[in-house]
């Protein structure tokens, strides 16, 4: 994995990597706030999947190994900033602030929404694979024609990294200059299907076909990821076009909590990568150079913990949508064949309206 090609700036075991391109400019409460994001973002992924598995959620897609890949990036944003996820960015979310309940109203099917995207600056998620890339080129073309010095930064994995739509997406992102930074978090299984089946090169070399630069970055490492970010999104908002970001992680557990890895990699292979934490390492780097004291991780982790055990609460407070609901926004304007299903429904005695 380690090479020329990769931007690094924290190893595994926490000792700071030099490299001639970028350093790092954070400070000892970035670096701590960091750690903060990732712990509580991890705890509240794991809580999420107990809530599935204890039938509380319709589905789940964690992100266990791919924090640093995600808080990196997303406090690399400015506020105006806009961003476009598809369904496994919660550590994005949580970075724009959106309220982890409301992360969850989708998988526990109570909403086909879950909060306001322009409050927040972040998208809804979405499902179809790589559709949130064209969105994002769309949107940053706007935004470029309107002057507004806002950079989008949109997400998608190595799998949706072979669709249609994310290829179009780079055409249109590059013959426009629009200001959009692409980040692919190639966690190595496109569900079941490894990247090596997708690519010959490196997925960030595909950039380059298109016009624009790419570069591949240590995912695990959220200094080079906020560094890397960082650069791409002043680039994108002072006119220099698109900017194709490679995070080189690792999804440690399922691609969602309808599949079984297990059936396809080896426990080997797993256990490598959990040797790369990455909330590991940037703990490594706080005791090591920062003296952060023990007390200090315990308290992070009580935090987490408490968040947690509030997300549990909101879910199960959560009440179902009524069902005559699903014809408010069919169309614009009232539709005979919508208002008879309404009708139809009502005589079934279902849903709470007259």
């Amino acid at each position: 994995m380690i090479g020329d090609e990769l931007v690094q700036l924290l190893s595994p075991e926490g000792e700071r990597v030099e490299h001639p391109d970028y350093d790092s400019s954070l400070t000892h409460d970035e670096i701590l706030s960091f750690y903060r994001d990732m712990v509580i973002v991890r705890r509240l992924c794991n809580e999420s999947t107990s809530l599935q598995r204890q039938g509380q959620l319709a589905l789940w897609a964690p992100l266990q190994g791919q924090e640093a890949a995600q808080i990196g990036a997303g406090r690399a944003l400015a506020p105006s900033d806009f961003t476009f996820p598809s369904y496994r960015e919660h550590g994005i979310a949580w970075t724009r602030g959106v309220p982890p309940k409301d992360m969850l109203r989708i998988f526990r099917a109570t909403t086909t929404g879950g909060w306001d995207p322009q409050r927040y600056r972040h998208s809804l998620p979405t499902v179809v694979l790589g559709d949130q890339t064209l969105h994002a080129v769309g949107y940053a073309m706007g935004i470029q024609r309107d002057g507004a010095e806002e950079a989008v930064m949109t997400f998608f994995g190595d799998g949706a990294s072979s669709q249609g739509d994310v290829l179009e997406s780079f055409v249109w992102a590059a013959s426009f200059s629009a200001p959009v930074v692409f980040v692919l978090q190639n966690n190595q299984w496109a569900i079941s299907e490894p990247a090596s089946l997708q690519t010959k090169i490196p997925l960030y070399h595909r950039a380059h076909g298109f016009g624009f630069p790419g570069v591949r970055v240590d995912g695990n490492d959220v200094l080079a990821m906020y560094e890397v970010a960082r650069r791409a999104l002043d680039r994108a908002r002072t006119g220099g076009g698109p900017t194709l970001i490679e995070a080189y992680t690792y999804r440690m557990g399922a691609h969602t909590t309808s599949d079984d890895p297990t059936r396809y990699r080896v426990d080997a292979e797993v256990e490598v990568w959990r040797h790369r934490d990455p909330i590991e390492r940037v703990k490594a780097l706080l005791v090591r150079e920062h003296g952060v004291p023990r007390a200090t991780f315990d308290e992070i982790g009580a935090q987490a913990e408490a968040l947690a055990l509030q997300l549990r609460e909101d879910v199960l407070a959560m009440d179902g949508p009524d069902p005559q609901s699903m014809f408010d926004h069919v169309y614009a304007e009232p539709h005979p064949l919508v208002d008879a299903g309404r009708r139809e429904l009502v005589e079934l005695g279902i849903g709470g309206r007259a």
